[in-house]
């Protein structure tokens, strides 16, 4: 059994301006790659900001809404960062809507009966 061997290929030496346009690629690769890694950690370090700056904070608000006359609160809930208040004014169904964080009204909504 004789078994052929395959030449070996050797790539030849580059020339002097070959050497030099491989070391200019490779700068650039760095540089690409070294901006392209900041970016990456910009975007990271601003989402981590975000997160955690969001979490522990905490607005106390305080406020008196006045109610008509007459007026009864049926039901209240929360919906997004929304806090929705039911409330039956003399037969008349009304919702209204504040912010969560600040309780400021964001919006009223009266149901009433056709004649």
């Amino acid at each position: 059994m004789t078994e052929t061997i395959a030449p070996e290929t050797v790539a030849p030496e580059p020339t002097p301006e070959q050497a030099a346009l491989f070391a200019r690629v490779r700068r650039l690769m760095l540089i690409a790659g070294l901006t392209t890694a900041l970016a990456v950690a910009a975007v990271l370090v601003a989402i981590g900001y975000r997160l955690f700056r969001t979490e522990g904070s905490t607005v106390t608000a305080e406020t008196t809404s006045m109610l008509p006359k007459g007026a009864r609160i049926v039901s209240t809930g929360v919906a997004g960062d929304r806090l929705v208040v039911t409330l039956d004014i003399g037969g008349v169904t009304e919702i209204r809507t504040y912010d969560a964080h600040t309780l400021k009204a964001t919006g009223k909504l009266k149901f009433v009966s056709e004649p």
